[in-house]
């Protein structure tokens, strides 16, 4: 079944930091959700590259570029053994707190990245012991593939903290070392023969401490009761066998699917010449195109978030993230206003009614609500592009969907998101405002 980058959530022993969420219709009596989770997201672009250092690139409202590159480097691509030299320069972002001890992160970045450039995203934490993590590589990405080969690090870590593929998480919180602090620093790379540069449009980070739990409060909502968005419905399953060298076939693609429901929502989608290359005889080539321009070498497959985000975040007028939500309330906010939010989950056959399998790991979009509060979700794991609408119970849903441990079928112990999404949107769409969330 289909497999997202999902990753061992981290668990901290401090107590988390309630949040309280009220939603309610006019009129309606108020219900308030305590929330035991801390997330934070905190993000660079525009005029905010001024309070980082910058080395060699030059940051306008536009974005980040690579002005007079600071000198040349030799890389060789892990994936194609191939040799090449790069011009490049840096961005580090200030020595940014946190708000609280964290035990995960993970960065985002929107980006353009002509032909002959592309570009590096690394993370350095401070612990609460104030002690430094090594310089880690949270992503080598390029819109294309003609360049280098986009790709996670593998094997990265101290005796504290590792990465898996996208996300870093703190080994053992038990122990108490906790996250306080980070940096980011973006290199940019072109080839030294152009002046073509990547123009960096904003990077940034979710931090949080999701507490383990196998089960969570369910919310109450209701501002979006009744509301459903025109998202195209696209099905994985029709691609099964097709391109297996991106992540094993389509029968895998449930990320890039939903990330490509969700950006021809909004009127974008790969063009003609984009999908070229695709077999005339295959339905829904930009499927297949997302599936391509998403795949990460170094962990076999398509569901990368950062860079699922990333290639949403490509087409003109889009800008996209990664973070966690506290529950389907906060979800409401943006169906309200009109944004759809594709979902990370995991559950047995036996927890979705209605789904007819299960899995370690899924990406599906939310797009709506129907009157009594219930999800509407477009699953791609479906076996036709006509029966991707789905509606699923709030309650069941809900804890598929947030909490951070469940019950494999062997009687085991897996883990869950704990409410990670992509939020996508254009630029010119202001995010929802909820009263103290500070996740998006």
């Amino acid at each position: 079944m289909d497999r997202t980058s999902l990753r061992p959530v981290a668990v901290a022993g401090a107590t988390a930091l309630a949040l309280l969420i009220t939603t309610a219709p006019a009129g309606a009596t108020t219900t308030t959700v305590t929330h035991d989770e801390q997330i934070t997201w905190q993000g660079w672009s525009g005029t905010a590259w001024s309070t980082g250092t910058a080395a060699g690139t030059t940051g306008t409202a536009a974005g980040l570029t690579l002005a007079t590159p600071v000198g040349t480097i030799l890389y060789k691509d892990p994936h194609s053994s191939t040799r090449r030299t790069w011009a490049y320069g840096t961005w580090t972002s200030p020595l940014t707190q946190v708000g609280f001890s964290a035990t995960e992160l993970v960065t985002s970045w929107n980006a353009d990245t002509p032909a002959g450039t592309w570009l590096q995203v690394e993370l350095q934490g401070t612990y609460t012991t104030g002690t430094r993590t090594p310089w880690y590589v949270m992503g080598r990405w390029a819109s294309g593939d003609g360049d280098i080969r986009r790709t996670s690090v593998d094997r990265q870590g101290d005796k504290t903290s590792s990465v898996y593929t996208d996300t870093f998480a703190i080994n053992n919180p038990a122990a108490g070392v906790l996250l306080r602090a980070y940096q980011l620093r973006v290199t940019l790379y072109r080839d030294p023969a152009s002046t073509v540069t990547p123009v960096l449009r904003s990077v940034g980070a979710m931090s949080s401490n999701v507490p383990d739990r196998f089960t969570v409060a369910p919310s109450a909502g209701h501002i979006a009761w009744g509301t459903e968005l025109a998202v195209p419905r696209y099905s994985q399953n029709i691609h099964a066998g097709q391109y297996p060298e991106y992540g094993g076939g389509g029968e895998a693609w449930c990320s890039p699917t939903s990330t490509e429901m969700v950006v021809e929502y909004w009127g974008r989608k790969p063009s003609a010449a984009d999908t070229s290359w695709v077999d005339p005889g295959y339905a829904d080539p930009t499927v297949d195109h997302a599936a391509r321009m998403t795949y990460d070498w170094q962990y076999d497959g398509t569901g990368n978030w950062p860079f699922n985000t990333a290639y949403a975040a490509s087409f003109p007028g889009l800008e996209a993230k990664v973070t966690r939500l506290h529950s389907l309330d906060e979800v409401e906010h943006f169906i309200a206003a009109g944004i759809p939010v594709v979902t990370s989950v995991s559950f047995l056959a036996s927890e979705l009614d209605g789904a007819g399998y299960g899995t370690a790991g899924h990406l599906m979009a939310v797009v709506g609500f129907t009157a009594t509060g219930d999800v509407i979700a477009n699953d791609p794991a479906s076996p036709s592009d006509a029966a991707v609408r789905h509606v699923y119970r709030r309650d069941q849903f809900e804890q598929i969907w947030q909490r951070t441990r469940r019950t494999t079928a062997s009687g085991g112990t897996g883990s869950g998101s704990g409410g990670v999404v992509y939020l996508i949107k254009p630029t010119e769409m202001a995010w929802p405002a909820v009263a103290g969330s500070t996740n998006w």
